[in-house]
């Protein structure tokens, strides 16, 4: 009896001392911010370039022929009237 309670405590820790432990992480925090710097110098202005000349205008496109006159019924389409709305 005594080795059977001895073999059964040996292998509880064991089996307990074999268990992953979740290691801890330490997120670092930011500290307050430092000093401003010093300012920096002003750039050099850009040089201007040469404006361009506006182009010429282009020629008028050429005049479509009269269409031939119908022949036959002329059929007129009236649209439905509108509907009362629904409530």
């Amino acid at each position: 009896m005594k080795r059977t309670l001895l073999f059964a405590a040996l292998i509880t820790t064991l089996s307990l001392a074999a268990c992953d432990k979740p290691t801890v992480v330490n997120v670092p925090v930011p500290g307050p911010a430092g000093p401003q710097g010093a300012t920096g110098n002003t750039g050099s202005t850009g040089s201007t370039g040469d404006v361009g000349s506006t182009g010429s205008q282009g020629a008028t496109g050429n005049t479509g022929a009269t269409g031939s006159a119908g022949e036959g019924t002329t059929v007129i389409v009236v649209p439905p009237a509108a509907s009362a709305p629904t409530n």
